[in-house]
């Protein structure tokens, strides 16, 4: 009986404590107004991230995003940058959506581009890139003859091949590339979520080079709904999606994993409000998500989340050797999260 009074004594104080903690996060706007859509986010350090967008925008700040210098690349007006990857300063690569599916790489800080893969059949559509390290990296790609596409580069970008490996795909079933994260590298593990008729979760595993396939808690059925992102923690694994076309709708768009032992993702007891294109790991059980709907946090490894800003964003991302944290969205719309 005391241990019961006891354990439901804490959860009243923590739900009294939570609008506290949550009241402590603002999002502040530190530009907008281009014709750009925003998509892909990397953050490097405290003082320098890369975006990349729509109509062939890209832009970089090297002051913690106060100012950027924004440019729209020659020759790639139409392309669709929805992912980019930044290794310093001077270095990124970018992708581009649509067809001609496209790969570009900077050395010189984003004065001149390198096109270093281009694919003019349609059926060629990347949705996500993420890097194990500087030399290996991936891009994720929709479906072709029932395979996700999958490409391989293993000397920083500079040539880009299929790789021998391509994971499974179910009837109906797609990436989507809305925020540069459907697809994650941690600790040697690659990890895909997945929507439309169905919303899956695909590792593939280090140690045997084998992809496990496993079904999610978040809502599927039609082209527009199912897990758009992925986030590892220390302990963690948080997914966050939904439906698109009705971004409003809060059943079902964010799962977490505890236990690394199992397969099993749960369904939070408090979800985010609505559709959620993205979703970081900041710290300790903190997560951050964002999406049309608005912007999301969870202190407790995706438990519960509390709504902290309504503006509407596609992705975010924290600074890979700092605490920056930035999000960004339609109309050239950049912003950070004040913790």
């Amino acid at each position: 009986m005391k241990n019961s009074y006891l354990f439901i004594s804490s959860i009243l104080l923590y739900s009294l404590c939570l609008p506290l903690i949550t009241q402590a996060q603002t999002v502040q706007i530190l530009q907008q107004s281009k014709p750009c859509v925003i998509r892909g986010l990397s953050v490097l350090n405290d003082k320098t991230a890369w975006l990349s967008g729509s109509n062939g925008y890209v832009a970089i700040t090297n002051n913690g995003g106060k100012t950027w210098e924004w440019q729209q690349i020659k020759g790639y007006e139409k392309s669709e940058f929805r992912d980019i990857e930044a290794f310093s300063d001077r270095e990124a690569t970018t992708m581009s959506s649509g067809t001609p599916a496209i790969i570009l790489k900077t050395i010189d800080g984003g004065k001149t581009w390198q096109e270093k893969y281009r694919k003019v059949d349609s059926a060629y559509f990347f949705d996500a890139m993420d890097f194990v390290d500087k030399q290996h990296g991936y891009i994720l790609g929709d479906p072709i003859n029932n395979k996700f596409l999958l490409l391989e580069t293993k000397d920083s970008g500079e040539t880009w091949a299929n790789a021998n490996n391509q994971p499974n795909a179910l009837p109906g079933e797609a990436a989507f590339a809305a925020s540069g994260t459907c697809l994650r590298s941690n600790n040697g593990y690659l990890y895909i979520v997945s929507g439309g008729k169905t919303s899956r979760i695909v590792t593939l595993q280090p140690d045997n080079n084998v992809w496990e396939y496993n079904s999610l808690p978040i809502i599927n059925g039609k082209a527009s709904q199912g897990a758009f992102s992925i986030a590892i923690g220390k302990n963690e694994k948080i997914i966050v999606g939904g439906d698109y076309q009705d971004d409003k709708k809060t059943d079902s768009v964010a799962a977490f994993q505890t236990d690394a032992q199992t397969t099993v993702f749960n369904n939070p007891h408090r979800g985010p409000a609505g559709y959620q294109s993205s979703v970081e790991y900041i710290k300790n059980n903190t997560y951050l998500s964002t999406g049309t709907s608005g912007t999301n946090i969870t202190v407790d490894g995706g438990k519960t989340w509390s709504k902290i800003d309504a503006t509407s964003f596609n992705v975010c991302a924290k600074a890979k050797h700092g605490k920056l944290i930035l999000l960004a969205g339609n109309n050239g719309k950049i912003a950070f999260l004040k913790m």
